[in-house]
């Protein structure tokens, strides 16, 4: 079973920066992909970025591309996501989830089938 642990939200300043980690245990597909996510209040959940493990291949959305980077240490089993440049409208519950058959696509929610508990960004302008 795979498990997702999230950690490094919190309150930052526009302009600012935070690294968020994903530790995923059990999760032992080779071919998969690990994604992040964001939910803010009355809104949608969106894809924000994804690694492949089998190649390392990225996503990025267009709302965050040049400004967020997403990277991984297999030996700790973690992915992280830097956020650079943040802005308010960055303010959501960052989550970050497990596609145990595809690669990175384009980050779509309904193909990833293990997800974290969130953790909370707030970017204040």
């Amino acid at each position: 079973q795979v498990q997702l642990v999230e950690s490094g939200g919190g309150l930052v300043q526009a302009g600012g920066s935070l690294r968020l980690s994903c530790v995923a245990s059990g999760f032992t597909s080779a071919h998969g992909n690990i994604g992040w996510f964001r939910q803010a209040p009355g809104k949608e959940r969106e894809g924000v970025s994804c690694i492949s493990i089998y190649d390392g291949s990225t996503y990025y959305s267009d709302s965050v591309k040049g400004r967020f980077a997403i990277s991984r240490d297999k030996a700790k089993n973690t992915v992280y996501l830097q956020l650079n440049s943040l802005k308010p409208e960055d303010t959501a519950v960052y989550y970050c989830a497990a596609d145990s058959e595809w690669p990175c696509g384009t980050a779509v929610p309904a193909t990833y089938d293990s997800w974290g508990q969130g953790t909370q960004v707030t970017v204040s302008s």
